[in-house]
């Protein structure tokens, strides 16, 4: 099972810029659909954004136009660039893998998740 390890979050103030990365070992990860979620305090998790392995993109509507998700396959890691925060970003991000890509809004479709890095958006 692919291990999964995230970093880059912190504090930005509004209308700023973060850019997450998440890196996975112990899978064939050319191979895996890659997703981020995010979860708020008294929330449920939230699709972000996904990518398929060939490249193809999805996006959660509250990101849309904001974030941009990518994947570097030699490096073994997927990327969220996410710009223009709002406070309404705030929350634990999360990356998951799965193979195939039914159902990839669906946090429980996906078998392997990482540990989560905090993102805080200040006002």
């Amino acid at each position: 099972q692919v291990q999964l390890v995230e970093s880059g979050g912190g504090l930005v103030q509004a209308g700023g810029s973060l850019r997450l990365s998440c890196a996975a070992s112990g899978g064939t990860f050319s191979s895996y659909f890659m997703g981020w979620f995010r979860q708020a305090p008294g929330k449920e998790r939230e699709f972000v954004a996904g990518i398929h392995r060939s490249g193809g993109t999805y996006y959660g509507d509250s990101v849309k136009g904001r974030f941009t998700i990518s994947r570097d396959n030699a490096k073994n890691t997927v990327y969220l660039q996410m710009n223009s925060l709002e406070p309404e970003d705030t929350a634990v991000y999360y990356c998951a893998a799965k193979v195939g890509y039914s159902y990839y809004y669906m946090a429980t479709s996906f078998a392997s998740w990482g540990q989560g890095t905090q993102v805080t958006v200040s006002s």
